[in-house]
């Protein structure tokens, strides 16, 4: 087997950042102000100099002003911070860090003692209600538009045994006769479970540990809904780096609500979140989303009319209350590992514009399948206007990326989704233009395409394609570069962009392309036979009964031939084991321009870069340079022939 030489993913995951982030990270050396230093050993009425430190981060957020760095050291901080207040500018931001080199944890849990047996292997806690002062868990349901609790009744409670969370139970037969839950992808693990009821005065928590003892090991409870969290809009120019944060008892975070996350901006502009763990949130582990003002789980509060009506109407007083460029988004997250959220990795309705989110690795994400609905996925954006979504590792997902409504201007690329068990990539009631290039998609269903306007070039696609028209909902699109509405229309479906694409088949036969011309899956391109509105394809290769779009003129078909393609994580890294043939190198292919891909046709804009320059995919997946005449078909620039082993991460 040949090793290709190419540079190792994970060697580039910040080398491919953007001009702009790496100014932006640049810009952050700038204006020195004080520093505060918090410690485990420290005293809030100290001064905060590394010699006699704060105890707590909330202190040293209250202290700190523009220009100020708030660092923390080594230990554990039961707290959730608020942030007073924001930075001025990029130059004067508000820095919350760890400490570098040490381990920074902050909780939204408590340790949770006094349990007394109940049954064999069933134990039972009773808290005052006092001891979770202003806000209990487990009195709080998860609710909210588009959930949907599976008739389980869940709270935003959770509990931990040594770190790993239980499975709330609805019935205490639950915790008595536990039995694994269905579509679990821990199914042993979901025979530990808990239960919780509460009355005026008390709490009461039952939970089945098994053979373990919860007095003599460590067992947390939620009690705080999030870990860092501003409780007003407007907390501009924060960065939170180096922090593990995790076990909060975050609430659903719908599009149509205030979004609160274990970490969330909250309608604020320029945050940078880098280089976190975040983890063990009981919905979604970083919000970039909405506030409340413009509305809270509008359509759960009113259903006299459809839940689309009422997002539109949520846009518009968006807008009324300064939703812009110039006020909101504009977010860097880049460098997170994000892992046991049960709605989403990272989220945001509207105030995710203009952001890049690039080189996290987010996994485990629905894993309990306890409750669904329409929000659960690796990252979830409405509202995806200029955005960079690049170089992110997202599996065990339930969906991986989800773009719902307005992702106009979006570049997604150079990410790696695979073991998804919904799809890897879902556009949802989008005009376009965006962009989807040198992404590797691999699982079953690669991409669900409820929309029209994308451009997909150099990608792998191994999964299925669901092509169909959304006809019932009309969705807004903008001027470029804006967030002003400049009409609203549905779906009608295709009006795509397929350039030297590599599809993957799972037969050597043809599929049944007979298809109804409301929804068209399968593999290849033909799914977009049916659409209303032309495509345009070319260059593209088809593997192993992939087959192309009708109208393709330069692609390659190879029904017969099987690439054997198979992803390999090791304690190394996650390693891509294919065999493409020559296919790659002999078919016709040209560079992927704004001028080859001219305009989508409903907003009549072109295909190109969030700063209004031409845009021109001149780079692979390594961020290697491209040939000018004749790139590669598939995310890899003259990956070789042979059987072929590349590090993607």
């Amino acid at each position: 087997m040949k090793t290709n030489p190419l540079k190792p993913r994970s060697l580039l995951r910040h080398a491919n950042l953007s001009l702009a982030a790496g100014l932006l990270w640049c810009s952050t050396l700038a204006s020195p102000g004080a520093e505060y230093h918090v410690a485990t050993t420290g005293n809030d009425e100290n001064p905060g100099t590394e010699t006699q430190p704060l105890r707590t981060i909330q202190r040293g957020a209250t202290l700190a002003q523009p220009g100020d760095v708030i660092t923390v050291h080594a230990g554990t901080y039961r707290e959730r911070v608020t942030p007073p207040r924001g930075g001025e500018s990029n130059t004067r931001r508000i820095t919350y860090q760890a400490a570098p080199g040490e381990v920074v944890v902050i909780k939204g849990s408590e340790v949770a003692r006094g349990w007394q047996p109940f049954l064999p292997g069933v134990w039972k806690l009773v808290l005052p209600n006092s001891f979770f002062g202003k806000y209990n868990p487990y009195r709080d349901l998860i609710t909210g538009d588009w959930f949907n609790d599976r008739g389980r009744r869940p709270h935003t409670g959770e509990v931990y045994l040594n770190g790993k969370s239980l499975y709330e139970a609805h019935l205490l037969e639950e915790v008595l006769n536990p039995k694994a839950i269905p579509g679990a992808f821990d199914p042993e693990g979901s025979t530990y479970t808990w239960l919780g009821e509460s009355d005026e005065r008390n709490t009461y928590i039952y939970a089945n540990f098994h053979d373990h003892d919860p007095n003599s090991e460590l067992v947390e409870i939620n009690v705080r809904e999030a870990c860092f969290y501003p409780d007003q809009p407007g907390r501009d120019y924060l960065t939170v780096r180096g922090f593990q944060m995790r076990q909060a008892a975050t609430q659903w975070a719908a599009p149509t609500a205030e979004q609160i996350g274990l970490l969330g901006t909250h309608w604020s502009q320029g945050w940078i979140i880098e280089n976190n763990v975040i983890s063990d949130s009981k919905c979604s582990g970083i919000t970039l989303g909405k506030e409340r003002q413009t509305g809270h789980n509008v359509w759960s509060n009113d259903r006299s009319k459809d839940g689309a009506i009422h997002y539109v109407e949520v846009i518009e007083r968006a807008l009324k209350i300064g939703w812009s460029k110039a006020r909101i988004g504009s977010h860097i997250v880049r460098g997170n590992t994000i892992f046991n959220c049960e709605q989403t990795g990272i989220c945001g309705s509207l105030g995710a514009a203009f952001s890049q989110i690039t080189g996290n690795h987010i996994y485990n994400i629905w894993t309990k399948r306890l409750f669904t609905g329409a929000e659960i996925a690796g990252i979830k954006i409405h509202a995806s206007i200029d955005m960079l979504i690049q170089g992110n590792r997202i599996h065990h997902a339930g969906r991986g990326l989800w773009m719902d409504w307005m992702a106009q201007g979006v570049r997604i690329t150079r990410n790696v989704c695979y073991q998804n068990t919904t799809d890897d990539l879902f556009v949802e009631v989008d005009h376009g233009p965006y962009q989807v290039d040198n992404n590797i998609f691999l699982s079953p269903l690669s991409l669900l395409d409820w929309s029209q306007g994308g451009s997909f070039a150099h990608n792998l696609v191994t999964g299925k394609i669901v092509s169909r028209p959304e006809l019932t909902r009309v969705t807004p699109f903008h001027p470029p570069h804006s967030t002003l509405v400049a009409g609203l229309t549905n779906i009608a479906g295709g009006d795509n962009r397929f350039y030297n694409n590599i599809f993957v088949g799972a037969a050597a036969g043809p599929e049944n392309r007979d298809r109804p011309s409301g929804r068209t899956e399968g593999h290849g391109l033909w799914v977009y036979d049916l659409r209303t509105w032309p495509s345009w394809a070319d260059g593209n290769v088809y593997y192993h009964g992939a087959w192309p779009y009708k109208n393709e003129t330069h692609s390659t078909v190879q029904p017969g031939f099987d690439p054997q393609l198979k992803l390999v994580e090791t304690g190394e890294g996650v390693f891509l084991n294919f065999a493409l043939g020559d296919a790659v190198l002999k078919t016709m292919t040209t560079r992927v321009t704004t001028e080859l891909l001219g305009q989508a046709r409903i907003p009549n804009l072109p295909y190109e870069n969030a700063d209004g320059s031409p845009l021109k995919i001149d780079t692979d997946y390594f961020g290697h340079p491209r040939s000018e005449t004749a790139p590669s078909a598939g995310p890899f620039e003259n990956p070789g022939t042979g059987q072929l082993s590349i590090k993607v991460w």
